[in-house]
């Protein structure tokens, strides 16, 4: 390949895709997600090749996401290419959730944006005791995507309404719990899996190597956790938490209140509709337009400049308040894309 941020080899029955960008944790250019899908294209027809596995390169993690940072200065300069971009990724989510051989993801490290779009829609997903998974999008002005409101709508009760406000990191075992992970295997017997999968299935290499998930800690929380993200708005969650009597609750409302407020609003309209949509590929069709909306709001820019570019972490969103965002500028982010504006053509 021309391109070594992603590497592909082949080792028996299995294809091995590795993301290849280690001081980046791994995080996705548009080069990549075309190379990803390329393989798998290559590989779902091949018939010496029965599993795929993809892992990150380095110690830090499978994938940090997609790479922010170019998203950051093509929105600032009005460009297009963060829609060529994602038009891609999410049609690569949808191959991956509907791959017809398995397909083994290393969750191990920091798995977040569009690394859980490249793993958790896998059939075989695996996370270690180093895992660390989180949507953090409202955190920089943008609304979970990659498939992540349809994995968060479907957890239980609350939670993924919890995670998908605050951007909050979990382990392990709430992965587990959530729904965005199968199984636990230590870090330490990932190359024992991976050599495994060359000669038995999944299933069986999974059982060899696996090992006890730690707690699930969002477990003892699903409480409070689901009697405040139960409410109408958002603003009546943060009240709701902030009222409950619950140091973590309150730790919460506060969090929210730090991301940018039309994200959070947003993020919750479509928590609340890919519920309602049901299947995968119409919640991409639904992500993909938010996105593209998003792409032409202030606090997309400010958000990564405060996060990654200047790294102040003091962003200045407008609005500024949940209350001084209105149900219209919520539903414009839902509106159908521009004349001419091709979808992603996953429900035609």
């Amino acid at each position: 390949m021309a391109d070594d941020a992603v590497l592909l080899r082949t080792e028996g029955r299995t294809g091995h895709i590795t993301l290849n960008r280690p001081r980046a944790i791994n995080a996705l250019t548009h080069s990549m997600v075309r190379a990803v899908d390329a393989a798998l294209d290559a590989w779902e027809r091949d018939d010496e090749i029965d599993v795929v596995i993809i892992a990150g390169a380095g110690e830090r993690g499978l994938c940090a996401g997609g790479d922010i940072r170019a998203i950051h200065d093509d929105a600032r300069a009005g460009g297009r290419a963060s829609v060529a971009f994602w038009r891609d990724e999410y049609r690569l989510n949808a191959r991956i959730a509907r791959y017809r051989k398995p397909y083994v993801a290393l969750m191990d490290g920091i798995v977040m944006g569009g690394g859980v779009g490249v793993s958790a829609h896998g059939s075989v997903r695996v996370v270690t005791e180093r895992s660390r998974i989180a949507m953090p999008e409202t955190g920089i002005g943008f609304v979970p995507d990659v498939g992540g409101t349809h994995l968060l709508a479907h957890a239980p009760g609350q939670l993924g309404t919890h995670l998908a406000l605050t951007g909050d990191a979990v382990g392990a075992g709430d992965a587990l719990l959530l729904g965005l992970a199968d199984h636990f295997v230590p870090s330490e017997r990932l190359t024992g899996l991976a050599a495994s999968l060359i000669s038995a299935a999944p299933a069986e290499a999974v059982r060899r190597h696996e090992a006890p998930a730690p707690e699930a800690e969002l477990a003892a929380h699903r409480g409070w956790i689901d009697h405040c993200y139960a409410a109408d708005s958002a603003e009546e969650i943060v009240e709701r938490l902030t009222a409950c009597g619950e140091p973590a609750a309150k730790e919460a409302a506060e969090t929210i209140l730090t991301r940018s407020p039309a994200s959070v609003k947003v993020t919750l309209a479509a928590i609340r509709r890919a519920r309602t949509l049901g299947r995968l590929e119409p919640v991409l069709e639904q992500e993909f337009r938010v996105s593209c909306a998003t792409l032409a709001t202030p606090d997309l820019v400010e958000g990564i400049r405060a996060q990654v570019v200047d790294k102040d972490r003091r962003p200045r969103w407008s609005p500024a308040r949940l209350d001084a965002v209105s149900d219209a500028d919520v539903a414009a982010r839902f509106a159908p894309l521009p004349p001419g504006e091709p979808g992603l053509g996953l429900t035609d």
